[in-house]
């Protein structure tokens, strides 16, 4: 098998014994149907798994009680179908492979392959109008995104089959295909049709998503094994906005892509940091689960662990709930660690991080603070409308004066000040508020870490605090609802200053964007979520417009590349081809040079323009043994072969060699022993070499044609690994000893070149590596691959948040006097 196949599935010979073709087909059928399980079985698991969650969610939003048992019901039947599931699609597309070389059959709807008559005419029933339209958009959405793969898995099926190319329609991996035994298994369990069309939906997203790594693997698993290895498709198509986009798995991650079930997480392949959002909720969770089983024992009762004045606040999410106990938690540690004896009381004095940043990343700052003592005044905390009047307050100094750089922290304690000037002195904000500003500070600190300084975007970020905190103190779920519309206004503008907006890449209408859709939620945001909505999607508009052209600078960078390999694949076979003349005729020495220099080029272009089974590359073979045996011929015994001398002298000018040298060379080619009185060697020999060869610009260093040396075991895995990525891999370089990162997109590699193409987030080529070195820098730390869940900034920002915390609420009181 493949190098590239999986070796967590082996393949099944078996299954496939019955079928009507040679050996080696068989066992291609058996490792391609192995590559299919291990591509698609955790995305079949998932698919059931997140139907029963959409299930139970239009459950919760039934207009009525009936409608709603109807839904469990059907909830209560995919436990059957759960187990079943996988295993049922993946045996149906093993007969759809096994089935390869029968004739092939239109799978008509039923509807269609009725007959109908005028006596039977009545209104159509819409349940099969209803799954028709979402299968064939599916259907239709991926043929489009996925037309290249396809086309050259239709080619090479064709082989296997020892048939025709294989249409879309009746490719065993094809959208088509898939769709098919998809709904032959909705109607097999039995599914009610609204369950049908939700789980068509979550097939799409989770399993079509995903189809073209299983397109292109399977491409490069048939390439290693021989079936067409040098095939390409250039659809000979005007340049347009329509035109297929070169790589078959891009912009596939969206929100509910998991990672991979056992393995590492998938890699991030779409533009502009378009990886699915994680689930805050579920990190929050996680979070939580992974503290010692004594804190997370202490944290259960929600008085104890609660901060403040001892009562427990009024949250409606128990995963909100659970963060605000571990922040507290966080705090009596931090508090107890610098001997604070305040940490638990409800006075709101200005706080602030910043001390103990540098201790861990981002600090949690203790309630209380200056000036507490015991003579102190009790805390008052002012009710909500007066807090929400007063950041308004502030929101409207800031878009009309802007303002300086300032934490979250500072805004925390701006409040408090206006707050206090307004109500008195006792005036403080509530428990919960205090939590949400001091997640806030925390959450902007981590943003800060990945944005340039001097990026636009850093002020920004800036003149969005205030709109951001009205935010989070508005919604008690705001941070664990999934995709909140003031989250992905941050992330949008904090993606722009630490990926796009360098120093080097200003983009003055990606700048105007930002700016313009910051001052529109500075000016206009009133408890609003649809600001953040709108000034997101504009942002958004222009994001897609970047990477629609960023697309297109790839595509021409990948056809470059594609053509250097088709002309460096040529050149090895012609020189391949000569070696093998001048090792079985051996003909003079200087004629194998000139062979080896000259008439190379002649064979690699025919080789380029007509390829190896045209009447061209035949004749050029022809001309090629021709020369061997005259010029074998002792030096006059024979006269020159003047149609041969014409036919090299032809060819020679069509590579752009002079007429005085074509002449020369053809003389020497086409007279026994190579002699040719009319011309020197040495001179002949000078001039060859100062020209420059077919090709030798687009070869740059010589470097990838030496040997490699010996790859260390976890180098091997690396390299293995690069050979199976789908195109447009993202990948982060280490640029300097301080360890900043700059994301380059892997458009393209070869497996018979073993070259990688790099281009930046404009699509701009930036550099290219071989896949050996880009392995030794991967298993030095150098490079590394950006996985989905790593994808977007404000889920990593988050991440880190939650592991500072769990860190510090690690180191409890509650732990310690529990153990």
């Amino acid at each position: 098998m493949s190098a590239s196949a999986p070796s967590s599935s082996q393949p099944d010979p078996a299954r496939f014994a019955n079928v009507a073709a040679p050996p080696r087909v068989r066992r291609l059928l058996a490792a391609l149907h192995a590559l299919a399980v291990q591509t698609l079985s955790n995305p079949l698991k998932l698919t059931i798994v997140e139907l029963e969650r959409e299930l139970f969610r239009d459950a919760e939003r039934a207009r009525n009680s009936q409608i709603q048992a109807d839904i469990y019901a059907q909830t209560r039947r995919l436990h059957e179908v759960n187990a079943q599931f996988a295993p049922r699609f993946l045996d149906a597309l093993a007969d759809a492979l096994a089935g390869l070389r029968e004739p092939r059959e239109r799978h008509l709807p039923a509807a269609a392959a009725t007959p109908m008559s005028a006596s039977t005419l009545t209104l159509v029933t819409d349940t099969d109008i209803d799954r028709d339209i979402v299968l064939v958009e599916i259907v239709r959405r991926e043929a489009q995104r996925s037309a290249s793969a396809l086309q050259l898995l239709g080619q090479r099926f064709a082989v296997l089959a020892a048939g025709p190319e294989f249409e879309a329609e009746d490719l065993p991996f094809g959208p088509h295909v898939l769709c098919r035994i998809l709904r032959e298994l909705g109607e097999q369990f039995a599914l009610g049709l609204e369950t049908q069309l939700a789980l068509y939906r979550v097939f799409d997203r989770q399993l079509i998503e995903r189809l073209g790594e299983l397109l292109e693997r399977a491409n490069i698993l048939l390439a290693h094994e021989g079936v067409l290895p040098g095939l390409v498709y250039t659809p000979y198509l005007a340049r347009s906005a329509t035109t297929r986009r070169i790589v078959t798995g891009n912009e596939r991650g969206s929100a509910g892509n998991p990672p991979r079930e056992g393995g590492a997480p998938r890699p991030l392949t779409g533009w502009s940091g378009s990886g699915g959002g994680s689930g805050w909720a579920a990190m929050t969770s996680e979070a939580i689960a992974s503290l010692p089983a004594s804190l997370q024992a202490a944290l259960s009762n929600p008085v104890q662990a609660a901060p403040g004045n001892g009562t427990a606040p009024d949250l409606a999410a128990p995963a909100m709930s659970a963060l605000h106990q571990l922040l507290g938690a966080a705090r009596q540690a931090h508090a107890a660690a610098h001997g604070s004896a305040v940490a638990d009381t409800a006075a709101d004095a200005p706080t602030g991080p910043a001390g103990q940043a540098a201790a861990a990343s981002a600090s949690v700052p203790a309630q209380g603070g200056e000036g507490s003592t015991a003579a102190a005044p009790a805390a008052v905390p002012v009710a909500n409308e007066a807090v929400h009047a007063t950041l308004a307050r502030l929101q409207a100094q800031t878009a009309a004066i802007g303002g300086a750089r300032r934490s979250m922290a500072d805004l925390h304690n701006a409040l408090l000040a206006q707050m206090r000037a307004d109500h008195g002195p006792q005036a403080a904000l509530t428990v919960k508020d205090n939590d949400t500003f001091d997640l806030l500070d925390m959450l902007y600190g981590q943003i800060q870490h990945e944005v340039r300084p001097n990026a636009v975007a850093a002020d920004l970020l800036t003149r969005l605090q205030v709109p951001v905190a009205r935010a989070a103190l508005s919604d008690p779920a705001f941070f664990v609802r999934d995709q909140h519309p003031a989250r992905e206004l941050l992330n949008a503008v904090a993606e722009a200053g630490a990926n796009w907006l360098g120093e080097e890449d200003i983009d003055p209408q990606l700048v105007h964007k930002l700016g313009r859709a910051v001052d529109q939620v500075v000016s206009d945001y009133q408890d609003d979520a649809a600001v953040f909505e709108t000034a997101n999607e504009d942002i958004q508009q222009h994001f897609r417009a970047l990477a629609h052209k960023a697309e297109l600078a790839e595509r021409r960078h990948v056809e470059a590349a594609r053509g250097k390999e088709r002309l460096e694949t040529a050149k090895q076979q012609a020189a391949t081809s000569i070696e093998q003349l001048c090792v079985q005729a051996e003909p003079p020495r200087f004629v194998q040079s000139l062979l080896k220099q000259a008439w190379s080029d002649v064979l690699t272009l025919t080789l380029l323009r007509s390829g190896e089974g045209s009447e061209q590359w035949q004749q050029r073979q022809q001309e090629t043994a021709r020369i061997a045996e005259v010029t074998c011929l002792p030096p006059g015994s024979a006269p020159s072969d003047t149609e041969l001398g014409g036919q090299v002298e032809t060819a020679l000018l069509q590579v752009g060699y002079h007429q005085d040298e074509a002449a020369a060379i053809a003389r020497r080619l086409s007279t026994p022993g190579g002699e040719d009185d009319s011309s020197s060697r040495t001179e002949l020999t000078a001039r060859i070499r100062a020209r420059t060869r077919l090709g030798e610009q687009a070869e740059g260093s010589e470097a990838h044609k030496a040997t490699p040396l010996a790859r260390s075991p976890a180098e091997e895995d690396r390299y293995r690994q690069l050979r199976t990525l789908p195109f447009g891999t993202w990948f982060e370089f280490t640029t300097n000893q301080q360890g900043d990162l700059r994301r380059q997109r892997l458009s393209w590699y070869s497996l018979l070149t073993d070259n990688a193409l790099f281009v930046n987030p404009r699509g701009q080529k930036v550099g290219e590596h071989s896949l050996d070195a880009l392995a030794r820098l991967m298993a030095s730390g150098q490079v590394r691959i950006v996985s989905e869940d790593k994808s977007r900034l404000i889920d990593r920002a988050w991440q880190a948040t939650l592991r500072t915390l769990r860190s510090l609420a690690g180191n409890s009181p509650a732990v310690e006097s529990a153990q």
